[in-house]
């Protein structure tokens, strides 16, 4: 099982998304999401709109280098436009190591456009996910609940798709007993399927 450190590797609410919870989850080997949006002409760290004093993208960029590339960069789109930023800033990763999502859907035409390694969304509220064909990947979501499953993994993976699977604590439900149905699923033995978690080090005791 693939993990993807949710804003990296924290305790506290204040660490998602420092350098440190970056570091921290490379450190480990495992790849992380992280949101990014612009601020006064440059790529920035937030999830919410950014002021002055966010973290650069680009310190982030530095460290996953430093690390050795450990797993995947789930780049977080906040802000449409900036597709050549984005390009830029991640010129010399490899394009199999990140991958941009939640874009909207005339944003991610321009990813598609310029050949850019992207993710489409699917979900309980987003049955066709959009430019499926030129997508490299699947963010897997679910919003009430009872949307995810193994079926549904393995239709995405045969189509050579890559899927990373959002684990239910991201919108606030117990993950605990879903994992425990979860950890059965053949599908967590294949390279190609992350999970999103913001408890990676449990989730790599649970699916082993």
């Amino acid at each position: 099982m693939v993990s993807l450190a949710h804003r990296g590797l924290w305790a506290s609410p204040t660490e998602r998304n420092s350098l440190s919870a970056f570091c921290d989850a490379f450190r480990r080997g495992w790849g992380v999401e992280l949101d990014v949006r612009d601020l006064d002409g440059s790529l920035v760290i937030s999830h919410d709109p950014p002021t002055s004093g966010a973290l650069p993208f680009a310190a982030v960029v530095d460290a996953y280098r430093a690390h050795g590339y450990p797993g995947s960069l789930a780049v977080n789109i906040k802000s449409d436009g900036l597709a050549a930023m984005v390009a830029t800033a991640l010129r010399d990763v490899p394009a199999e190591r990140w991958f941009a999502f939640d874009m909207s859907v005339p944003d991610t035409l321009l990813y598609a456009r310029a050949g850019l390694p992207f993710f489409t969304r699917h979900s309980d509220v987003e049955s066709a996910p959009a430019l499926y064909k030129q997508a490299c990947g699947v963010w897997l979501d679910d919003f009430a609940g009872g949307f995810i499953s193994e079926p549904r993994i393995a239709e995405h993976l045969a189509a050579a798709k890559r899927v990373a699977v959002v684990s239910p604590e991201l919108h606030g439900r117990d993950h605990d007993a879903m994992w425990q149905e979860w950890r059965a699923w053949s599908v967590w033995g294949s390279a190609d399927v992350l999970l999103c978690t913001d408890q990676p080090n449990q989730a790599q005791e649970v699916f082993v």
